[in-house]
């Protein structure tokens, strides 16, 4: 316990602190909201509805991290001297990028359309296609946001743009209680991250400085592209198989109790990680080991109380707040609420090293962790969907848990001595 008291009491005034509360404090509010959201979604569509948009945002959700090639975390790593040409480069490959994964997902969209007979589907996909568009003109501003470590300023952002997501799917459902109601928004309200992200920092894309080579983004890029597609297979195949394997139904229950419950710490998971990695990125070396301690104990202490009060709580809020249509949602909630903690360890193992360049190892940790979660899953489908969810915790378990222990007790030291350590 004396390690974790003295961390609390070196942390106060911290720019790691100041960026978790920022980001907890973003990710609060926006809870607050999105469950009020969902409180009216849940009472206006039915749970096939649900599920039908479900499976258009899991697809969308995986074909969208193939915007995220390590291009963004080039640029948080960079030195003062190479940033200027990088950012040149960084904006050429973000609209190349964007624009080939615009691509994929019409393509997508008409294989489902026309081979598996989704054509609502496959129309959501092309129609959420247009989002990759509208993303790469802020996309160089808000990583150099990051990498000056102002997390206020990108909390607000992401906050913001769900905010606005909420407020027009509340305003949708209201008058037009379809599937397209819950997954338009996420088109409408992408402008709004656009035009703040290019507020955030003081950026142009002048001629005058010469575009780095595109070899300097080939390192971390595939093995980061890797790890992130990896980790979006991870978070929505369980949505494609539960899908599969129950029904578009049961899909919907599932993925209200994913948002009523894993949902919601998993926005805190992803908070810490984005404060997390630029934090590490500009610590010494020498401190290394001792700062991802700090990060973990003030992670784990914010969201530690919160996986409780959504599993404990869940048979008492369900019913009286969203109505007892979603009452059989309950016991996946609390089940998928305590998948929350091993997603967290991964989650922070990842960014640690990431830092210390050695993103291969982070994919190889994120395919076990993917791997073991989607087995445990389908494992436990043919018991029932409880028995799905409690074999999806546990598959994260096994792998990120021992990881964290592995590097919590790692001494002070700037990298690993073995190399095949996690």
């Amino acid at each position: 316990m004396r390690p974790f008291r003295q961390t609390f009491q070196t942390l106060t005034g911290s720019a790691l602190l100041r960026g978790l509360f920022a980001f907890g404090s973003a990710e609060a509010a926006t809870r607050v909201i999105r469950l009020g959201a969902l409180l009216i979604v849940a009472r206006r569509v039915t749970p096939e509805i649900f599920g039908t948009a479900a499976l258009a945002l899991s697809v969308f959700e995986l074909v969208r991290v193939l915007a995220n090639a390590g291009i963004g975390q080039r640029l948080i790593t960079a030195t003062d001297a190479e940033l200027l040409a990088l950012c040149r480069t960084a904006y050429r490959l973000f609209w190349m990028l964007c624009l080939g994964v615009a691509a994929v997902q019409l393509a997508a969209a008409a294989v489902l359309a026309a081979v598996f007979d989704l054509p609502q589907v496959g129309q959501m996909l092309a129609a959420l296609s247009l989002v990759y568009c509208v993303m790469p003109p802020g996309l160089v501003q808000i990583f150099l946001t990051m990498r000056a470590m102002r997390m206020p300023a990108v909390a607000r952002i992401a906050a913001t743009q769900n905010i606005v997501d909420s407020a027009l799917t509340v305003s949708l459902v209201l008058i037009w209680p379809t599937a397209w109601a819950i997954v338009l928004p996420k088109l409408l309200a992408a402008p709004v991250w656009t035009v703040l992200a290019r507020r955030s920092t003081r950026w142009t894309n002048s001629p005058a400085v010469s575009p780095a080579s595109w070899r300097a983004f080939a390192l971390m890029g595939p093995t980061i592209l890797a790890t992130e597609m990896l980790s979006a297979l991870r978070l929505n195949a369980d949505k494609l198989v539960v899908g599969a394997l129950f029904g578009t139904e049961v899909l919907g229950i599932y993925y209200f109790a994913f948002n009523a419950g894993l949902g919601i710490t998993q926005s805190f998971v992803a908070a810490c990680n984005l404060v997390v990695f630029p934090h590490l990125a500009k610590t010494a070396a020498s401190e290394g080991a001792a700062e991802f301690r700090k990060a973990f104990a003030t992670g784990l202490a914010m969201l530690a109380p919160v996986v409780a009060a959504q599993a404990l709580l869940a048979p008492f809020y369900v019913p009286l707040v969203f109505g007892e249509t979603w009452i059989p949602a309950v016991p996946y909630i609390a089940l998928l609420s305590l998948a929350a903690l091993p997603l967290y360890a991964g989650s922070l193992v990842g960014a640690a090293l990431r830092v210390e360049s050695r993103p291969q190892h982070e994919t190889l940790l994120t395919a076990a962790g993917s791997a073991a979660a989607l087995t445990g899953l389908a494992a436990g489908a043919p018991f029932g969907l409880a028995a799905a969810c409690l074999g999806y915790g546990a598959g994260l378990a096994l792998i990120f848990l021992p990881a964290a222990i592995r590097r919590l007790a790692k001494p002070a030291s700037p990298t690993f001595q073995t190399e095949g350590a996690l």
